[in-house]
C-alpha cells in the first residue's frame, strides 16, 4: 500500500470514537411561567424523541417554591446521534420558544463513563477524576461479577461461548446503568464531589 493513500477507519474504530453521551441542560425559569415551562418541556421531549439513537430522558423538577431550577437530562446511543439534535433546527426552533420563559441556562455533555456518575442534585458538574470513576466502578462490578458466576455460572457455562459472553454483558451494562451505578454514585458522592 503507498503511504499516501488514505487511512480508512474501521468500524470499531468508528464506535469506540463515537461513544454513547447524555446531554444535561439547567434551567433557571421566570417566576410565574412554570406552567408555560412544563408545557415546552413536553413539547421539546416529544421533538427529541424522534431523532435517531435518542434512548431516553428525565426532568428533575424544582424541590421547593424557592428553586426555580429544571434539569433536563437526555441521552443518545452515539455522541454524533447527540450533536445531530443538538445543531438541529428542530431543536433551535424549541430554544427560541423557551427563551422568553427562563432566566438563565446551562448546557453540558457527557460521553462514557462519566454519565454513570451524574448525581440528580448536581446535574451540570463536570465528572470526577477518572481515577475516581475507576475506583468506583471496581467496586461495583467486582461484586456484581461475583455474585452473577456465583448463582448463574453453572448455566451460563451450558451456553455456547458467544451466547454465554451476550448474556453475561448485556445483564452487567443493563445492572450498572440502571441500578447499581447510581446507587454508588450517591453512596460515594461525598468522595467523587467533595464540598471545597
Amino acid at each position: 500500500m503507498d503511504e499516501m493513500d488514505e487511512f480508512v477507519e474501521s468500524p470499531e474504530d468508528q464506535r469506540r470514537e463515537d461513544p454513547p453521551a447524555t446531554g444535561l441542560a439547567s434551567r433557571r425559569v421566570e417566576a410565574g411561567r412554570e406552567g408555560e415551562f412544563e408545557e415546552w418541556v413536553s413539547g421539546i421531549l416529544g421533538a427529541v424523541k424522534g431523532f435517531p439513537g435518542y434512548l431516553g430522558s428525565d426532568v428533575l423538577r424544582p424541590k421547593d417554591a424557592e428553586d426555580d431550577e429544571y434539569r433536563i437530562i437526555y441521552r443518545f446511543d452515539h455522541a454524533s446521534n447527540l450533536e445531530r439534535w443538538e445543531e438541529s433546527e428542530e431543536r433551535r426552533r424549541w430554544l427560541d420558544r423557551a427563551e422568553p420563559l427562563v432566566r438563565e441556562q446551562t448546557i453540558h455533555r457527557l460521553t462514557g463513563l462519566e454519565t454513570w456518575f451524574t448525581l440528580p442534585a448536581r446535574a451540570g458538574e463536570p465528572a470526577p477524576p477518572r481515577y475516581k470513576m475507576a475506583v468506583v466502578t471496581w467496586l461495583a462490578v467486582f461484586p456484581t461479577v461475583l455474585v452473577i458466576f456465583t448463582l448463574f455460572g453453572p448455566l451460563l457455562n451450558l451456553l455456547p461461548t458467544v451466547l454465554r459472553t451476550l448474556v453475561f454483558t448485556l445483564t452487567m451494562v443493563t445492572l450498572m446503568t440502571y441500578l447499581i451505578m447510581p446507587r454508588m454514585t450517591r453512596l460515594f458522592s461525598f468522595w467523587l464531589y467533595p464540598k471545597d
